[in-house]
């Protein structure tokens, strides 16, 4: 919580620096969107079957090339994405790499529920178009079409539910994660001038990530106990709710 508030003080000083400075076509906010998130991979068996809530953190910048058409980007923190994904083979080791808390954890039952759950830092960029009833109008609404993510994992942990003797908590899978990501995403909303320096902006963000979330290192027992390496693809899907104000 104190690197968050830190790094809120830290925007808020940078944004009102560059403010000051009356760049022209350009303008900074920050922003505030809770979350929700969920897997699904390319492998029947490997069943995405839960979602998580989260939040994402950040500060957001736009330059406005054309009257109401500008490129967006930010920099900002993505907390608790991810979701569940239920093993479907009779055995599963998925998280071999990553030192568990206990040697029984490696191989997991059928039915298993491993929960992932990703902190990520992230640099979005975009291309944004607005418009209203009028040019003096203090209400607009905005698109945003498309918006490609760049995200670095910061933190993973990983919970294993489904099972009488392999239920934990808080595992470290950092190992077992890509440690880069990228998605693609569009969005929408409504802009309130407020003041002349100041706009509310609220709407709802898509994001789809293309690349895989998984190291692909495990293994799945199929039939006649013969073990194969997994090589399915998971990715998460994601919906927020963005909350912002632009100075």
């Amino acid at each position: 919580m104190k690197k968050i508030v830190l790094f809120l003080g830290f925007c808020f000083f940078l944004l009102s620096g560059l403010y000051a400075q009356e760049m022209r076509g350009l303008r900074f906010g920050l922003q505030t969107s809770p979350q929700w998130s969920w897997l699904s991979t390319s492998d029947k068996k490997l069943e995405g079957v839960s979602s998580n809530w989260g939040v994402k953190l950040g500060m957001i910048g736009e330059y406005y090339f054309a009257n109401n058409y500008a490129f967006t980007t930010g920099l900002g923190f993505g907390f608790n994405q991810g979701g569940f994904i239920q093993n479907g083979y009779t055995r599963g080791v998925f998280w071999d790499d990553s030192e568990l808390s206990a040697s029984n954890l490696d191989t997991m039952p059928l039915n298993a529920k491993l929960h992932y759950r990703l902190n990520y830092v992230e640099i979005p960029i975009g291309l944004k178009m607005r418009g209203g009833s009028n040019e003096d109008s203090r209400i607009k609404f905005y698109a945003e079409i498309p918006v490609f993510t760049l995200g670095f994992v910061s933190k993973a942990t990983g919970d294993i539910r489904g099972t009488n003797s392999q239920n934990t908590d808080d595992e470290n899978i950092r190992k077992d994660v890509n440690g880069l990501s990228l998605t693609w995403g569009l969005g929408g909303g409504i802009e309130y001038e407020l003041a002349t320096n100041a706009t509310l902006v609220a709407g709802l963000t898509f994001q789809k990530q293309f690349t895989d979330l998984t190291d692909d290192s495990g293994t799945v027992e199929k039939s006649g106990n013969s073990w194969v390496k997994d090589k399915s693809k998971a990715t998460f899907g994601l919906l927020a709710f963005r909350i912002g104000l632009f100075f």
